[in-house]
């Protein structure tokens, strides 16, 4: 696994880390942004409901659920369609939570047969985005859901025997702490693990993971003379968006409940690091992907890299902080995404459409304000166009969760009821218990 990963993520980096060149990246928006005599955004719910059961054929006939196909774990595999049918199953407009949730187990058992609870040597096991412990994860939760108590908490202790993995501070020779096989998604995974299930974090590892996070930081930006308190590198690259960076990292940490309180100087060198993003924003709203770009027109307005995906860090500094600014960059990233968010590289989430989408739903749960829930529905019906159609690149995994139409499904369905609206794995407005 872990060499597929190192691939994969290398891959990732060819893709997206320095693409300034390219000026036709995204589709002309072709709609008039909102306005106040337009009244209150109609979500077509019918319309949509049938796109999303088109979608949702597509891919059951596009992925079959076998083991072959539930390689590189949620992102990529069986178990992302999984996470799309659970996710399905919870949205109350869409009144299918059984049959959404016979099509998860279905999806899940071969993902699981690739899984295993592994020794405590093996460094892969506590990858949330890409490896065993996001599989754990949802299916904790899936198994939860139809009432499997046994089960769901035999994954969830599979999920936590990787915590003492994550304390090493060099558990991954290519970097320990970002989100797709780091700690910060082991530490989001876990957040979403608790609030799925109602079962409470286990407060003295994820804070311990948190003090090796900030020590892990602390070491780098001091080595490298970096500009704030706190950096990591990935492969090498400072990266700064949600994929791989600085972002989902501070984010990880701002989420895990009473850790700022109990650890003041902590959240100094935690909310200098936040405020440092905001000083780069560029006047468009965007951010670098990496700080080797710094000063740099960036044209990545993605999710994994960029401010499709920077959002979620800001809105929630925003609750965390009750700070205008956050709020303000929120906005400025929303009208950014408004004008060059229609994503050429397809429908998905990680770096499509559905990806950015999601911020305007972001916003509508922030903010109540109908110019974002326009935004999203505009998104949406862009997809079905024939431009969209005709002119966007067909995804390497054409039905996966991050790169294809499963997460365009979560986006179509949570569109159906915008004020329970999230991303996966990412809802800033989440509460936790620890325990």
């Amino acid at each position: 696994m872990f060499n597929q990963i190192k691939c994969f993520t290398g891959r990732i980096r060819r893709q997206f880390g320095s693409m300034s060149s390219q000026r036709t990246r995204h589709f002309v928006n072709p709609k008039p942004d909102y306005e106040t005599s337009f009244g209150f955004p109609e979500i077509p719910s019918a319309e949509i409901i049938s796109s999303l059961d088109s979608i949702i054929l597509k891919i059951e006939n596009g992925v079959k659920p076998t083991e072959k196909n539930a390689s590189d774990g949620i992102y990529l595999g069986t178990a992302g369609i999984t996470y799309m049918f659970y996710h399905l199953s919870k949205i109350q407009t869409l009144l299918g939570n059984k049959e959404y949730l016979n099509k998860a187990i279905e999806y899940l058992k071969p993902a699981l047969n690739v899984a295993s609870c592994v020794s405590s040597k093996n460094t892969d096991m506590p990858s949330f985005i890409l490896g065993n412990c996001g599989i754990y994860a949802v299916a904790s939760a899936v198994y939860k859901a139809v009432g499997d108590e046994t089960r769901s908490e035999h994954f969830m202790s599979c999920y936590y025997k990787a915590a003492n993995i994550c304390k090493e501070q060099n558990f991954l020779s290519c970097g320990s702490d970002e989100l797709f096989v780091g700690r910060a998604g082991f530490i989001l995974g876990a957040l979403w693990l608790s609030n799925e299930t109602g079962t409470p974090i286990p407060k003295q590892d994820i804070y311990e993971m948190c003090k090796v996070i900030l020590k892990s930081g602390r070491t780098y930006a001091k080595r490298h003379q970096s500009p704030c308190p706190l950096m990591y590198a990935y492969y090498q690259v400072e990266y700064l968006g949600a994929a791989h960076g600085l972002c989902s990292i501070l984010q990880a940490l701002i989420s895990v409940p009473g850790y700022l309180d109990a650890n003041p100087t902590d959240a100094v060198d935690i909310k200098s690091c936040i405020d440092f993003l905001l000083t780069i924003q560029s006047s468009e709203g965007n951010f670098p992907a990496a700080t080797d770009e710094i000063g740099r027109t960036s044209e990545l307005v993605h999710w994994c890299h960029g401010a499709g995906g920077i959002a979620y860090l800001m809105a929630k500094a925003y609750l965390v902080f009750g700070e205008d600014k956050y709020l303000v960059s929120c906005k400025r990233m929303s009208d950014l995404i408004w004008e060059k968010g229609l994503l050429k590289k397809g429908p998905g989430l990680c770096h499509g459409v559905a990806g950015n989408g999601y911020v305007f739903l972001l916003l509508y749960r922030l903010t109540n304000d109908p110019k974002y829930l326009y935004r999203a529905i505009q998104f949406y019906k862009f997809l079905g166009t024939g431009e969209f159609q005709s002119g966007a690149r067909t995804p390497d995994y054409p039905y996966s969760l991050y790169e294809g139409l499963a997460g365009t499904a979560c986006y179509l369905a949570d569109l159906t009821s915008p004020m329970q609206a999230s991303f996966p794995f990412s809802d800033v407005f989440a509460t936790f218990s620890v325990k």
